[in-house]
């Protein structure tokens, strides 16, 4: 098989193509032939061990794949060579040709395209249980998301169309906000970058604001994070929820009187964490979103796809904040 490997704690120009062996399946366990893997923004953290799981190195990034069963191991149980399938496959292990994989990490596609189905794991799955089970987001609710322009800001944004809310999209650039609007925002938001100064602050909590119908989100679905947070969160509507998802712009500091005024909720938001804890629920999110796949209501935008000996280019994408959309590296 072939893989690439984080060698030494670093960017992804330390990252190196390397020759490993094939490993039989354990109990429990496949063998899959990875056809595509999602590229993620956890990704460029733990190549630099600044992502809260460390695993020892050498080790193979990458956690969202889709590909074809090889090999099974003893007792594992509704799934057989030839299944085509997804999956989250580990803390790491996905850019390489193959991987051997827990049974319970993985569900069936159909005939879902390896490279949407590798796009949709960590990315829809992240915002439909943000959506769903932590904001229990409503029809006719409004929903504002900030980074909307990323993967799962992107992926907010169907599913938030999806369950009939209206759909306020922030992004940093009038590109990202035309992106945003082809995939059903109703209203855009450009946001500038760079520190924000009290007066900006305030100036962009009334835009959040006046987009949102002038009542403010119901739901505040929180990619960034950074000094966007406390803008987002005092444009909020009462009774709003604030979902917490990442902060790629930082981790804010928020004042803990806006949420008694507001009588708001702050949500944390932990896909890996309700993954381990309830995986019922997640296999149960994971099956319901193929079905939607199927019936046309979301479609991931792989917006570029990679060849895995130039998976690192990627990752220098997603740390200069310069995707939309999802990217996916491809094995052939």
């Amino acid at each position: 098989m072939k893989a690439l490997m984080s060698v030494t704690a670093g960017g992804p120009e330390t990252l190196e193509i390397r020759e490993l062996e094939d490993t039989a399946p354990g109990p429990g366990h496949v063998a899959l032939k990875i056809e595509a893997a999602g590229v993620n923004f956890p990704d460029t953290l733990i190549i630099r061990d600044l992502y809260q799981f460390k695993p020892p190195r050498p080790f193979i990034p990458g956690n969202e794949a889709a590909g074809t069963i090889e090999a099974v191991g003893d007792g594992v149980e509704g799934l057989k060579v030839g299944d085509r399938v997804a999956g989250l496959i580990g803390i790491s292990g996905a850019f390489a040709t193959r991987a051997v994989v827990p049974a319970p990490a993985l569900y069936k596609i159909g005939d879902l395209p390896a490279a949407k189905a590798a796009g949709m794991v960590m990315t829809y799955g992240t915002s439909f249980h943000a959506l769903q089970d932590r904001g229990t987001l409503k029809s006719g609710e409004t929903l504002l998301v900030l980074g909307a322009a990323g993967g799962v800001g992107s992926a907010a944004i169907e599913l938030g169309k999806a369950m009939g809310a209206k759909v306020v999209a922030a992004v940093s650039s009038e590109e990202k906000a035309a992106f945003a609007r082809d995939l059903g925002a109703d209203e855009t938001v450009i946001y500038p970058t760079g520190a924000l100064d009290k007066d900006a602050k305030k100036e962009l909590s009334a835009a959040f604001k006046s987009a949102c119908r002038g009542k403010g989100a119901d739901v505040v679905y929180d990619a960034v994070g950074g000094d966007y947070a406390e803008p987002a969160f005092r444009s909020i509507a009462w009774g709003g929820r604030f979902l917490v998802v990442g902060f790629p712009a930082g981790i804010p500091s928020l004042p803990l009187n806006l949420p008694l005024l507001k009588g708001a909720d702050i949500v944390g938001v932990f896909f890996g964490g309700m993954m381990q804890a309830e995986p019922a629920r997640h296999r149960k999110n994971m099956e319901a979103l193929v079905a939607m796949a199927a019936e046309g209501q979301i479609s991931p935008r792989i917006t570029e796809t990679f060849r895995l000996e130039n998976a690192a280019e990627a990752l220098v994408k997603l740390e200069a904040r310069q995707a939309t959309g999802k990217l996916v590296i491809e094995m052939e």
